[in-house]
């Protein structure tokens, strides 16, 4: 279910110029500010757990969520070169699996390191809080590129659906309306998060059983569907 040359491929098209730029920016300003403020408020543990819930797990792992699973197929719909790539004798599912695999490790490698840095320039890992987090990015790490890379299937917009979800829905709903807490990635990896770090820093709206599921549910069926619209697009292709 891993094809090495889709891979490679794609690991291309993420880590190309412009994409790096962007990817790398985001993690470079959350220790820049992490610095900033170890430098004016010393280290605390709560600031430690307010900055790297509000602006590495809040923003920064959605936003490059959202350029790594989009970006891991979207250009290739749009563009039409995904054609030469269906033509190869390769399976649909496994084009897919490979570029999950793709978008989780880009994902992981530029929303988790930069966590894990931060957080011990913060506070020193202080109370768990860094690894916690650290844990709760590589979590939503594997939800978020499952949902966009579906987004990138289905849509030509994905880029925008995906900013408007991270940044209203999860940013923004998640953390003014309960309800919406439910129905959000950034919740279910801090229920994960709460459970590591053990205290009352880190803290969530939903229960680590009902996190565990939806988290799981929710990165099968978003790429098992990405692997159906993959298969129709063939088949359009065809006719």
């Amino acid at each position: 279910m891993y094809d090495p040359t889709v891979a490679r491929l794609t690991y291309r098209a993420l880590l190309g110029r412009r994409r790096a730029l962007i990817l790398g920016a985001l993690p470079l300003l959350l220790i820049a500010i992490s610095l900033a403020v170890r430098a004016l408020a010393g280290a605390d543990d709560q600031t430690a757990a307010d900055v790297l819930g509000g602006l590495a797990l809040a923003t920064m792992v959605p936003i490059i969520g959202v350029i790594a699973g989009t970006g891991a197929i979207g250009p290739e719909i749009d563009d039409g070169s995904v054609v030469y790539l269906l033509s190869k004798p390769i399976k649909r599912p496994t084009i897919i699996y490979t570029k999950l695999i793709v978008a989780i490790a880009v994902t992981m490698v530029f929303s988790a390191v930069p966590t894990l840095i931060a957080g011990f320039v913060l506070n020193g890992n202080g109370q768990q809080v860094a690894v916690a987090y650290t844990v709760a990015a590589l979590v939503a790490s594997i939800a978020y590129a499952a949902l966009f890379l579906l987004l990138g299937t289905v849509s030509r917009h994905a880029v925008v659906f995906g900013l408007v979800y991270a940044l209203v829905w999860e940013a923004l709903f998640g953390s003014l309306v309960p309800g919406a807490r439910t129905l959000s990635v950034q919740q279910w990896s801090l229920a994960v998060a709460q459970k590591v770090s053990g205290g009352d820093l880190v803290t969530s709206d939903v229960g680590l059983t009902t996190a565990t599921v939806l988290l799981a549910a929710v990165t099968v069926l978003a790429t098992w569907y990405a692997g159906q619209k993959l298969r129709s697009l063939t088949l359009a292709g065809e006719e």
